[in-house]
Formats: structure tokens, sequence, C-alpha cells
């Protein structure tokens, strides 16, 4: 069980995170749910345990990095060894390392990101908590006709039977709204994010593996500033990677 640090996540789980388990955060585009991942990336470090970071929708580790540090306070660079970067690039091959900490791989196929994820597994410190994989913006995949049918069976069979590792990803249901309820119907931890103006973020648990929760809907305490950053981002990449994926 992972012990929360978060007061506003406490509330909502008083007995702590489960682990190994899936989780699948879901809402709208732009409605925070990567700086709801980060609020479980800082709880896992904190606690001892190893990180994989896929966040699809960033495009170098420094946007995670910044993330962290300016809504956790937590430094990225304290924890050499106990995490590591994937980064998305549809047109290499399968996967390369560009770095200490980092790697770019097409996870666009299915087969790299078992690749991928046991490469980076194996570059990072072991822990009795094991390791967290954090992935954003997954729905990007589906945008692929090539590869749409292949990624939603893998991202289904991931989020209901791997219990080797603690998975939490995050979706927007903006698009393929259809598809992501076959992943959120799998995932063992659901839950979901949605916005108000003026720029108000609301998180509510949908369901918990194993675990007490409360299902009241909560206000997340994350500024305006970093609200819209995120949709900034979140806006950008549609616009950049959303045309070359359909293409692929």
């Amino acid at each position: 069980m992972l012990k929360i640090e978060e007061e506003w996540l406490q509330r909502v789980l008083p007995e702590g995170f489960p682990c190994p388990s899936s989780t699948l955060i879901s809402g709208p585009g732009g409605t925070g749910k990567p700086l709801i991942e980060f609020a479980f990336v800082s709880s896992w470090l904190k606690s001892g345990g190893s990180v994989i970071g896929i966040p699809l929708q960033y495009p170098t580790a420094e946007f995670v990095n910044a993330g962290m540090k300016k809504l956790y306070n937590v430094n990225l660079g304290n924890y050499h060894g106990k995490i590591m970067h994937i980064q998305f690039d549809p047109f290499v091959d399968e996967y390369e390392k560009r770095g200490n900490d980092v790697l770019k791989a097409n996870l666009l196929k299915p087969s790299v990101w078992s690749q991928v994820i046991e490469r980076a597994d194996s570059m990072i410190e072991k822990s009795d908590l094991g390791t967290l994989v954090f992935g954003s913006a997954l729905n990007l995949l589906l945008f692929s006709p090539t590869y749409k049918k292949d990624v939603m069976k893998y991202f289904k069979d991931i989020i209901k039977n791997d219990k080797g590792k603690t998975y939490i990803f995050s979706v927007s249901t903006s698009a393929f709204a259809d598809e992501i309820k076959i992943w959120e119907e799998s995932a063992d931890n659901l839950m979901y994010t949605r916005m108000e103006k003026p720029m108000r973020l609301f998180f509510r648990i949908s369901k918990m593996r194993k675990v007490k929760f409360s299902g009241e809907e909560i206000e997340v305490p994350i500024s305006r500033e970093a609200l819209i950053e995120i949709k900034d981002v979140a806006e950008e990449t549609r616009k950049r990677i959303i045309p070359q994926i359909m293409k692929i």
C-alpha cells in the first residue's frame, strides 16, 4: 500500500493507494489529468519506489520535471537512478537510448511498449514498493488507422491482467469515448476529472481495488496558471502530432 502525501488525496483515499494495481484517469481533454498523475508519482518517489514516465503529450522530460517541481516540490534530479523517461517518436523503428535516463520509442507499436518498459525497468533501481509506470494521453495512439485495434487490445490486457507493476494511465474522452470505456471497465481503479470556469479542476474516484475510498467530488488545489499551462500543452500536442499519427 502506498502512503499518500497530498492532503486532498488523503481525503478520498484515507487507507492509501493499492499496489500493484492499474489506474485509469479519464476525462475531457485539457482537464488536468497528468497533474493528478504527478501527485501519485510524487508520493511514490518519496516512499522509495522507482518510476517509468511515458507522457505522450510532452515533447521532452523537462516538462515533467518542471511540473513536478512547481506542483509538488519534487526535484526529479534528486532521484537519479530511480526514474526513467520514455519519449514518444512515431518515426523511430523501435526504441533507442537518448541519455542516461531517457529512451525514445515508437509507442504506436504495442510490441515496442513491452520491450521499452522492460528495458527502462532494467535501468532503474529496484525497491520493495516496485515500479510505477505512468503514461498520459494514451488516446493519441487511437488516431492511427494501422495500430488502433492492436493498441486497444494491448492496453485492455495490461490494465486488466498485468500485476507485475503498478500502472497509472490518463486518457482524454474528447475522442474515442466508446473505446476508452472498454479501458475504464478493465482498470482496477477508475478516476475522473472535469474543469469548471474559470479554470477550476475537479476530481472524483469511481472505483478502487480492495481499498476504501470516498466517491465525493473534490476541487484540486492547483493554480490557474498550472491548469492553463497543461491545457496549452495538450492543445499544442493535438495540433502537432495527431495529423502525423493519422497517416500511420
